[in-house]
């Protein structure tokens, strides 16, 4: 069975990989679509945390909020997740012993276990704190994880060029 490492190298020689690494703009284009696409993500994530956290709308209900960020999280998180996907498969081996890439993986797992824990458990109930102005303990500490987490992969992110 071929080891990680092989499969990066594997990735990284593949025609996909080598015409996004040779072109002179498929690089800095799809690393653009990727950035503009997690200031979506995270820009909508971000709105609905503060909401939580009863720093904005404090007087819009939480379920309100949700429904109206929720298409606009999706198409960021489709359009990140492909746009970083191509990224990835252009700097493969590169990013195989990259610790920068690693750490914002983790935290991407992380960050994507963060809302599954919060649906499936404390926003059940939403409607009986859909009004408040500041919700529950429980919905704080998840807005405060989104928001500490996707600094963190923003971080790590942007750590990557700089990490060999």
């Amino acid at each position: 069975m071929p080891s990680l490492q092989h499969i990066c190298e594997w990735i990284s020689s593949t025609s996909l990989s080598t015409s996004i690494q040779k072109s002179l703009w498929a690089f800095p284009i799809i690393e653009s679509i990727h950035v503009l696409a997690i200031a979506l993500l995270v820009g909508s994530i971000a709105l609905f945390d503060l909401r939580l956290l009863g720093i904005l709308m404090r007087h819009e209900p939480v379920s309100k909020i949700a429904h109206a960020v929720l298409r606009w999280t999706w198409i960021g998180f489709a359009i990140m997740f492909l746009s970083g996907l191509l990224l990835s498969i252009a700097e493969a081996k590169q990013n195989y012993g990259n610790l920068a890439f690693r750490s914002k993986l983790v935290l991407l797992l992380l960050v994507g276990l963060n809302p599954l824990i919060f649906h499936l458990t404390i926003f059940r109930s939403v409607n009986s704190w859909d009004l408040a102005p500041v919700a529950p303990w429980r919905a704080r500490a998840a807005a405060w994880t989104s928001l500490i987490l996707w600094a963190g992969i923003i971080i790590a992110g942007r750590m990557i060029a700089y990490i060999h």
